[in-house]
């Protein structure tokens, strides 16, 4: 189920971000999309941890910058507001509470 769905966002992403979006690619359970400014998004749903995610833009060689979000349960975290739920805003040390849903649509 999972898979299908990486495939799905993969042919949206691709489709309606055609300007932005180079290409796409699903391994180990990972969609990662390449974009035209030479980083790259991540989404990643566990297969084994029901509602365990991750949503991550890759641009430390672009700009040395990352954002995440996820709902890993790092205990360095655990202040956050929002803690599982937290977001990487542009360094994995830099972390805020999450403005997502707590559980992703994966349907």
């Amino acid at each position: 189920m999972i898979d299908s769905l990486l495939a799905r966002l993969a042919e949206i992403a691709e489709t309606e971000f055609a300007d932005v979006v180079i290409t796409s690619e699903i391994n180990m359970g990972k969609l990662r999309l390449y974009i035209n400014d030479e980083s790259f998004l991540e989404v990643w749903f566990s297969k084994r941890l029901e509602g365990r995610y991750a949503y991550h833009w890759e641009r430390r060689h672009v700009d040395d910058t990352i954002y995440r979000w996820d709902n890993a349960k790092h205990e360095v975290w655990k202040n956050v507001k929002t803690f599982p739920y937290h977001f990487h805003d542009g360094k994995d040390e830099k972390v805020s509470e999450s403005s997502l849903p707590e559980a992703p649509v994966t349907h």
